[in-house]
Parts: C-alpha cells; sequence; structure tokens
C-alpha cells in the first residue's frame, strides 16, 4: 500500500464540514469588509519569493519546495500567500483600479519542515491584503478583521499582541544598536544567528534555541529606536484600536519572520492547552511591491494558519456545526420500486433537499441500516402496493411517526416538516 507522505494530512468527509465552515466565516467577515478573494497559482517562479519573502529567511533558505519544470525554469510551491497575491497585483495592473486594494484567498502552502501539532508541510492559510494606503487605518482596518474574524469563530482565549519595527531610516539605527548588543555573544550562539547577525540582525530576535533566547532576552528593543514618524503612525494605530474596542498588549519581541515587514507587526496568540503560540500574524509591508520590481506601495495584511486555528477551536470547546445529515433516503423493495426511488431521489433534489437511494440491491432491513447510519432525516419506503398507488411510506426517524404520502407532494412534506421542527426548535 503506498502511504500519504510525511507532513500531510487527509481531510476526509467526516471532517471536510468543519473545514468549510471556517472557510465560510473568513469568506463571509472579510467581505463584510469590502475584501474580494482573490486565486493564485500553486507555484510560482522562484525568484519570487527569494526576492519578496527574503533570501535570508528560513523558509527560503530551508524550507522552499523548489525544483526544476521540464523546460528548466525554477519553479517554487508557494510557501505562504502574499507574495503571489503581489505578484498577481503588479501582472494584471490593478494598481490602476479601485484603490484601496483589498483581497481575501483561502489557499494550500508548503514548506519543508518538522512535522508538528498544528504544523504541516502541506498547510491550509486565509489571508487578507490591502494595497495602497499609508494610514494607520490601514493597519487598524487589518487588525479588526482578523479579531472579527477569530471571535467570530467563537475563540475566546486569543490574545493580540502589537509591535512596531520601524521603516527602514529608523531600522538602520536599529540594527546598529542590535549588531553592538550581540557582537560580545556571538560565540555562545546558534550558527542561523551567526549567519543572520550580517544579513539581518533583527531576526536573530526570533530565534527559538534556548541559549540564544537568553541571550536575546537583553537586546535593545525597536520601540525605543523608531523615528517621529513611525512612533506617530504606531500610536495612532493603538489609539484607533482602543476606539474600536480591539484588546491588545504591546509587545515588544514581536518581529515576525518574513523580510517584507515595515512598521506595524502583529501576532493573535492562543494559550490553549496543546496548542501554544501564533495562531494569526501579519503587518505592514511598504517595501514588497518596490522589492519586486514596482514603484513603492503601501500593504498590510495578515495569514492564519487553518490547522492551527482548528487545534486551538477544539481545545477551547468553539462551537463546531453538526456533520451534514441526509434528508431523505428512498427505499425500495423490488426492482420496479428502486426504479421509482430513482426518478423520486432526482425531484427531491431538485427541490432542494439532499437524497440518497440504494445502489447495491439491498434488502429493506439493510436499507433500514444505512439510512440510520447516515443519520437520515426522513426514510420513504416504496412497496409494490405503494408503487401501484402511488405513494411512499414516509417514516420520521427522529419522531417514530408514520404517513402515507404521494409521489408527487413528497418533497413539500418532507420541507414542511423540517420547517415545522425549526420553528418550534427557535421558538
Amino acid at each position: 500500500m503506498i502511504n500519504i507522505p510525511k507532513g500531510t494530512k487527509d481531510v476526509l468527509p467526516a471532517q471536510s464540514h468543519i473545514w468549510q465552515y471556517v472557510e465560510d466565516v473568513a469568506r463571509v467577515t472579510a467581505e463584510g469588509y469590502g475584501f474580494r478573494e482573490i486565486r493564485t497559482p500553486v507555484f510560482e517562479h522562484t525568484e519570487l519569493f527569494q526576492r519578496g519573502v527574503g533570501d535570508a529567511t528560513d523558509v527560503v533558505t530551508k524550507e522552499m519546495y523548489t525544483f526544476l519544470d521540464k523546460g528548466g525554469r525554477s519553479v517554487t510551491l508557494r510557501p505562504e500567500g502574499t507574495a503571489g497575491v503581489a505578484r498577481a497585483f503588479l501582472e494584471n495592473g490593478l494598481q490602476g483600479g479601485a484603490m484601496p486594494f483589498k483581497a481575501y484567498y483561502l489557499c494550500s502552502a508548503y514548506r519543508y519542515e518538522r512535522p508538528q501539532a498544528g504544523r504541516l508541510r502541506e498547510f491550509h492559510q486565509f489571508g487578507a491584503e490591502l494595497y495602497g494606503s499609508p494610514s494607520p487605518a490601514a493597519d487598524a482596518e487589518a487588525i479588526s478583521l482578523a479579531d472579527a474574524f477569530l471571535k467570530n469563530l467563537g475563540l475566546k482565549h486569543v490574545e493580540l499582541r502589537l509591535n512596531s519595527i520601524g521603516c527602514p531610516d529608523c531600522r538602520a539605527r536599529y540594527y546598529e544598536a542590535l549588531k553592538e548588543y550581540f557582537r560580545p555573544h556571538l560565540a555562545e550562539m546558534c550558527e542561523d544567528c551567526k549567519s543572520r547577525f550580517e544579513k539581518n540582525p533583527m531576526r536573530m530576535l526570533d530565534c527559538k534555541v534556548e541559549t540564544c533566547k537568553k541571550i536575546t532576552a537583553g537586546a535593545p528593543r525597536a520601540l525605543d529606536y523608531l523615528c517621529d514618524d513611525c512612533r506617530t503612525h504606531f500610536g495612532e494605530v493603538k489609539s484607533l484600536l482602543d476606539e474600536a474596542g480591539v484588546s491588545y498588549t504591546v509587545d515588544p519581541s514581536i518581529v515576525r519572520g518574513l523580510d517584507y515587514y515595515t512598521r506595524t507587526v502583529f501576532e493573535f496568540v492562543s494559550g490553549a492547552a496543546g496548542a501554544q503560540g501564533t495562531v494569526l500574524g501579519g503587518g505592514r509591508y511598504d517595501g514588497l511591491l518596490s522589492q519586486l520590481g514596482a514603484k513603492p506601495t503601501p500593504a498590510v495584511g495578515f495569514g492564519a494558519g487553518v490547522e492551527r486555528l482548528l487545534m486551538v477551536m477544539e481545545a477551547e470547546g468553539a462551537p463546531l456545526p453538526e456533520e451534514p445529515k441526509i434528508d431523505c433516503y428512498l427505499a425500495g423493495m423490488d426492482g420496479p420500486s428502486r426504479r421509482k426511488a430513482f426518478v423520486l431521489a432526482e425531484e427531491l433534489r431538485r427541490a432542494g433537499l439532499s437524497c440518497e437511494t440504494d445502489l447495491l440491491d439491498r434488502s429493506l432491513k439493510a436499507q433500514m441500516k444505512y439510512a440510520d447510519k447516515i443519520g437520515a432525516r426522513f426514510v420513504a419506503v416504496i412497496g409494490e402496493s405503494e408503487l401501484e398507488e402511488g405513494v411512499v411510506q414516509l417514516k420520521d426517524m427522529a419522531k417514530s411517526t408514520s404517513e402515507r404520502v404521494k409521489f408527487g407532494a413528497l418533497a413539500h412534506a418532507c420541507i414542511k416538516e423540517d420547517e415545522n421542527d425549526q420553528g418550534t426548535f427557535g421558538a
């Protein structure tokens, strides 16, 4: 038997409705903020990620699935969603349309890393991107959208952590301060940190190696090196969030792992048992489009891992939808009645009901067992006498009641009973 590749996971029919629920909440929330869906290819030219994500990041140097296609071109399975959206924005001339440009995506992404709880080699993301506005209000809107999405999923124990890492001007001074601090400690630090020291010393702050974490705990803070414009920008973001009722904690250790971030960075962190860590993260990246060869365009956005979200939802006991049930199962007792059941099933489906009928020539008893297993709301039984009279014996499986219903009235009977039950429940 051929097994599934390491770091990937099947989503089975019994679980897919929960994924669809999360995706539906993402769509409804994003569209409520004026964002529209964008879909980009699962693979791109490798250069896009080298220039956009950053050739010194772990994603590019260690984790990308990169290969040569049959034409000898280097292509890469997307490791995240933002770079592909940026490429699509530029290539399709969307900067000439209505601004700000707002888009969201639901996509798969790929990183070669050690699989662990909530982190796979093939994973799925919900993300949102806003281009064209340098205003702190754009930052606050992206954060508010993320906050609303998590709340709409029923999550109550996720904390927003906020920081500013400044613009290229004030960050240059910050880099020098970091190098001055880390230089005496370099011999004690991991090889990755030694490499980052010259290329991007701020990424040393994100190291997960314990010896490095102890050293970085005393490092200078980006907030202390912000220029006046960046300080004012960050203050306005916080003020807008305060007025909108979005709670947050300023956390100077938040830097994010990708090179394109500037100014505002944020993470939503869960303390749920078994799901420690970031469930959603993002920030501003005003330099991304210029890194791709276009004119500078302000941008802000975020990404959330669906697998991690599902873990947190389960750990918190967030409300989840029940698995969808079949409205009606049509059981035929012999050849002619099975043919009629097949035709009636099509009529019910056209009326908007979900239904099944026998495809294995099973006995009535076996069909009833199957209907019970799939949780059918109704079972319509057709035998020889029912076929002659043009009726079905309609059994309400929840109420254990039964009535004879004409073929032409079957769809109405199922819909009416279902509406009555919903009305009683709502009352």
